[in-house]
């Protein structure tokens, strides 16, 4: 009983107990402190203190149990001769810099996402955001490695021995990395864009655009990955860019009716000018241009205002039903093949 009173009116115990009922409370007071915060945060328009509270929560909790454990057990540990005393501070400073790490790489995520959740561009957030965590990591790791005595000078110059052998043995890799920084950079497309290649079947939406693969839903819903390095070495069409769609249809008549040729076409570009939906500023052309087997041509050439690949069908069908009224408003007929068989009457016999 006397050992036990001795020990529990030890200094060092009750300050190790002091210290855990601090962490404890400290805890407690900082959870209680991030509740009133978050009312707070929501009641914000920007973005920043969002991610900065999403991502400093855990992060903080721990670290206030890290700091407060590895603390008692230094006092624990003062008066032995054990070698423990010897790696609270490198366990310490380890998981603090992991807190750390872990701590910017949530606010990296937490800002990519509300950066692309208010508007911004997809590829451009997710390119920027990976290379920041990739960044942070690195460095976390070197900065652990160090800690714990490796030499990083030695790894870094094996790096670069090494990396003539890695790159010789892992060069689709790379090259499918660097076809991937190629697209971050020179962006031929983003996610969300229609892509298409004359070069290889390629079509359908743009999915994500990881490091090594690009990932495109086809327009029958099957996924499809490409290695980014083929991207370098094809020609690529992004329909998603185009600032107009264009009609550019050919219309016959009968041979009967060519007479009324020169009023339709007249109608006809008269009536594309007034178009709601037909882009004035862009070329528009309707002329007779040509005499086919059984009917006499003329073409429509003109651009809608819009991109959108149903609406822009929704008006070119309106724009050839409005061309069928005028030709029968003029009394004329859209041509079909057909052939005219001329004959000869015989001559009659004379007696």
């Amino acid at each position: 009983m006397t050992d036990l009173m001795t020990w529990v009116t030890d200094p060092r115990v009750i300050l190790v107990f002091v210290i855990v009922f601090a962490t404890l409370l400290l805890n407690f007071m900082a959870r209680r402190l991030f509740i009133h915060l978050g009312r707070k945060v929501q009641g914000t328009s920007t973005i920043w203190d969002d991610a900065l509270f999403q991502s400093v929560r855990k992060p903080l909790a721990w670290l206030i149990w890290v700091v407060g454990i590895s603390w008692a057990a230094e006092i624990i540990v003062a008066d032995t001769d054990t070698d423990l005393a010897q790696i609270i501070d490198p366990v310490r400073y380890v998981s603090v810099v992991g807190l750390l790490a872990l701590f910017l790489t949530k606010f990296i995520s937490e800002t990519e996402k509300a950066f692309i959740h208010q508007g911004s561009d997809v590829t451009t957030a997710s390119a920027v955001g990976k290379l920041l965590r990739i960044s942070v990591l690195i460095t976390a790791t070197l900065s652990i490695l160090q800690t714990l005595g490796i030499n990083i000078a030695g790894i870094l110059a094996f790096g670069g021995i090494g990396g003539i052998a890695v790159g010789f043995a892992a060069r689709d890799i790379l090259a499918n990395f660097f076809g991937g920084l190629m697209i971050y950079l020179d962006r031929p497309f983003k996610v969300g864009d229609w892509i298409r290649s004359p070069d290889r079947e390629i079509e359908g939406t743009v999915v994500n655009i990881g490091w090594r693969l690009t990932e495109i839903l086809t327009f029958d819903k099957r996924p499809l990955y490409i290695p980014n390095m083929v991207f370098a070495n094809i020609t690529l069409e992004n329909p998603s860019r185009m600032l107009n769609r264009r009609i550019y249809e050919t219309v016959g008549i009968r041979y009967d009716d060519v007479s009324k040729m020169a009023a339709i076409v007249d109608d006809v570009r008269g009536m594309l000018q007034n178009h709601p939906e037909i882009d004035p500023d862009k070329t528009l052309i309707v002329n007779f241009n040509g005499f086919a087997p059984s009917s006499c041509d003329f073409f429509v050439y003109t651009f809608t205002r819009t991109t959108d690949w149903i609406k822009f069908h929704h008006i070119k069908e309106n724009v050839l039903l409005k061309i069928v009224e005028i030709i029968e408003s003029h009394g004329a007929e859209i041509a079909f093949p057909t052939s005219t068989v001329h004959l000869i009457d015989p001559e009659p016999d004379v007696e």
